[in-house]
């Protein structure tokens, strides 16, 4: 392995552009073998910086982590609210596919919404977390915002309901729908293992179960 050289940022844009690559390294890395393979030591070796200068920029792996959960927030916001802009009001099937494509199209982001809740935010100051939370929900009002104008039935709250539904299947759904290989491999070679029903397809099987969260919340307004 080649000998890292490392210079401490002397200006305020080094220190904005050490911050970034090491943001991009977490992204590359999470990219390549999954969220929960990401570490400090990982991510200073691929941004090609001392591991004992990244605690200068953040403070663990899951604060770089959580950045890039809310950059795939606004990417999913700025898709679905795209979508959604025509006219008015949509069917169910049409908002719930949108949703779902939006997702599909992010895989990152699906892995890393699974992780969000249950690890990401362990371990960073709250302050910190605070301030990503603004970030995500800005993003997440921008989607009910767009679900409930595509909607009308469903309401304020019925529209928070299928944001909220939305992630929260998208983190399961994407893990049933893209085990690790070694699993992969163990469930080839016992197909009674999983019923065949469980081998789902991410996008259709989300817009499916999202299509009928929206009809029966539609059904619960009227």
């Amino acid at each position: 392995m080649a000998q890292l050289t490392f210079q401490r940022a002397r200006t305020e844009e080094n220190k904005r552009q050490r911050a970034e690559a090491l943001v991009e390294a977490a992204r590359s890395l999470a990219l390549q073998s999954g969220v929960a393979s990401v570490t400090l030591t990982a991510v200073a070796g691929r941004a090609g910086i001392h591991y004992s200068a990244v605690r200068r920029y953040f403070t663990s792996h899951k604060e770089v982590l959580l950045h890039l959960a809310a950059e795939g927030w606004l990417r999913w916001s700025s898709t679905v609210c795209a979508e959604l802009a025509g006219p008015v009001p949509m069917s169910p099937a049409r908002v719930a596919e949108t949703l779902a494509n939006g997702l599909a199209a992010d895989p990152l982001f699906c892995d890393l919404l699974a992780n969000l809740h249950l690890h990401l935010e362990h371990e960073v100051p709250v302050e910190k977390v605070v301030d990503i939370r603004r970030t995500i929900s800005a993003a997440a009002v921008a989607i009910a915002d767009a679900v409930e104008r595509a909607l009308p039935a469903l309401g304020r709250s019925g529209a928070f309901d299928v944001v909220i539904a939305s992630y929260s299947l998208a983190a399961a759904f994407w893990h049933i729908a893209n085990p690790p290989e070694r699993l992969t491999n163990a469930y080839a070679d016992e197909p009674g293992v999983l019923p065949p029903e469980w081998n789902i397809d991410f996008a259709s099987a989300l817009t499916r179960v999202l299509t009928a969260t929206c009809v029966g919340l539609e059904s619960g307004s009227a």
